[in-house]
């Protein structure tokens, strides 16, 4: 660890000295090691003078105050500090978590969790850097792949129909996705978490809170539940990174002050794609394809943390007047975006800590994740890959459908008025169904259950406005939509997904804007994307080319004899 000034603009004349391969203040380093000791984080250490001051109590206590036995006891802790600082490290650090850390794991873990929580660590300071983590763990899963793949290459997944290839490739295994996975029956699980088991395990910004996406995004990447401690430091990280060039607004303003919010939105993402740092990496030729993940990593936390920012002054620049509110840096990521649209409730904070934690991540085959990993497998750098994955994101059968709900509830109560009973939402929905259009906020494409992300928007609502009206209606909706999509018998999943109630939530706590709430749900998604483009690049996964037939084909295909 080499120690040196710099006399530059930005550090002026800080002692500054280099760590985890990158340079920070030498009094953040000096301090946070006091912190590491006095906390036991860092076993060695802590150890180290633990038992030092253990040998010259029991020295000094039972032995004789001369000059000899002084002498003799100074000798002896001296040699006993120095082996413990040699060898500390393989008693206190053998393996992934030390001893002590394993005592505070059980301690924390919780049983009624079973084999789910197999993931949960408590990681002591010199893990707080969330690139340092990914650089132990990458390789051990970049040989796991080249296992996989070795023994097991040639092993078939199931048959293709033609059904599949008609259908959106509906039920079709073509991608590798690490992630996130969606079952049909029980919903999204983050790195082998439910929802439930997240809410409970990842670190919240007060006691019984909501869980902060610093967390998600930490445990997406690592497949590890983070400390509060790891999730501040990322939280800050993410602060630092949030800086917003000058031409990502003048881009913007270019636009009519009523294009789509989604439309500014993915404009200013494209606008940030200048200083990417996977482009100028592969331009220059300076790095090898194994490296291709940390140049992807570094142009994703800075693609997260800017969005935010680009979001916010979206909003206000077309319902505000383009009065913009600075970043709270006392606040988290969630926190702070809420804030920067201008709502500091603390019941608004925490539904937005749990809005972009639950949309954060679901799996790879949904429009928005595949776009961007297959843009992505070009070599497309992630401000690229992400912008694609917003225009995505914008169709009304993915991201709009948010918007659509909010819209399809409100004409419904213009039409049949407030006190709406279940008889007129019957009748609406036929009507609805009639017009040969589709109920919003009802089906998905791989669930067959009512979603998770709904349940637990549902016990939001429940627990911060039970009497709202239009919770209320959602509620009913719960009661009469599905029936009647059973009885068409057209409908797999009858049952509503996450944006059947998101809008409701947002309209109660006066974001009532609801062309606006795709960006929102861009936001999210951005952890999830990023997550899977840093792993699809660690892992070296090739560039996307499935193959394609003419219905003449399948014709052919099909008469051909079994």
């Amino acid at each position: 660890m080499d120690a040196y000034s710099s006399s530059d603009s930005n550090h002026g004349s800080v002692p500054r000295t280099r760590l985890f391969g990158r340079e920070r203040p030498m009094h953040s380093v000096l301090g946070r090691k006091v912190a590491d000791v006095l906390l036991w984080r860092d076993t060695r250490v802590s150890a180290t003078i633990l038992f030092g001051s253990a040998a010259i109590w029991f020295l000094f206590y039972f032995g004789e105050y001369n000059f000899v036995t002084l002498s003799c006891n100074i000798f002896i802790t001296t040699v006993l500090v120095i082996f413990i600082w040699s060898t500390g490290a393989e008693f206190f650090k053998g393996g992934r978590v030390s001893l002590i850390s394993k005592l505070r794991s059980r301690a924390v873990q919780q049983p009624s969790l079973g084999n789910s929580a197999h993931c949960l660590q408590v990681h002591n300071s010199s893990d707080l850097e969330l690139h340092s983590q990914l650089k132990e763990f990458i390789p051990e899963q970049q040989k796991r792949l080249k296992k996989l793949k070795s023994e097991h290459g040639k092993v078939q997944l199931g048959n293709i129909t033609v059904d599949m290839v008609v259908g959106g490739m509906r039920g079709m295994t073509g991608l590798l996705c690490e992630t996130s996975l969606l079952d049909p029956e029980e919903g999204i699980r983050f790195r082998g978490l439910s929802i439930p088991e997240c809410q409970k395990l990842l670190p919240a910004a007060k006691p019984g809170g909501e869980p902060l996406p610093e967390g998600i995004l930490w445990l997406l990447l690592t497949g590890k539940v983070p400390s509060k401690e790891q999730v501040d430091s990322l939280s800050k990280e993410l602060r630092n990174r949030a800086t917003i060039p000058d031409h990502v607004y003048q881009t913007i303003n270019a636009l009519p002050v009523n294009a789509h919010p989604m439309t500014q939105f993915a404009t200013g993402v494209m606008a940030l794609q200048v200083q990417s740092e996977f482009q100028k990496a592969y331009d220059q030729k300076v790095i090898h394809k194994s490296k291709y993940w940390e140049p992807t990593f570094e142009d994703s936390l800075n693609l997260i943390a800017q969005i935010p920012v680009v979001a916010a002054y979206v909003y206000r620049r077309m319902y505000k007047n383009g009065r913009v509110i600075p970043m709270d840096d006392s606040l988290d990521y969630a926190g702070n975006f809420a804030h920067m649209l201008g709502f500091d409730s603390p019941d608004m904070l925490e539904l937005m800590r749990l809005y972009v934690t639950i949309h954060s991540d679901h799996e790879g085959g949904n429009v928005s994740a595949h776009i961007g990993h297959i843009v992505a497998s070009a070599l497309s750098d992630p401000y690229l890959s992400f912008a694609a994955a917003l225009n995505g994101l914008a169709g009304p059968l993915h991201g709009l459908a948010n918007q659509e709900v909010l819209l399809w509830i409100k004409s419904l109560v213009e039409e049949c008025g407030e006190n709406v009973t279940k008889e007129n939402l019957e009748d609406y929905v036929w009507k609805t169904l009639s017009g040969g259009k589709l109920i919003p906020g009802f089906g998905h494409g791989v669930l067959r259950k009512t979603d998770p992300r709904y349940t637990c928007l549902r016990e939001f609502a429940l627990k911060h406005l039970p009497d709202d009206p239009l919770f209320k209606l959602v509620s009913d909706l719960y009661e009469v939509v599905p029936p009647i999509l059973l009885e068409l018998g057209k409908v797999k999943n009858p049952w509503p997904n996450v944006e059947a109630h998101s809008g409701v939530l947002l309209n109660h706590y006066g974001l009532t804007e609801a062309r606006y709430y795709p960006v929102l749900f861009g936001v999210s998604r951005a952890i999830g994307i990023c997550s899977q483009l840093i792993w699809d690049r660690a892992l070296g996964l090739p560039i996307e080319r499935p193959k394609s037939v003419t219905m003449e084909w399948l014709q052919n295909y099909c008469k051909k004899p079994a």
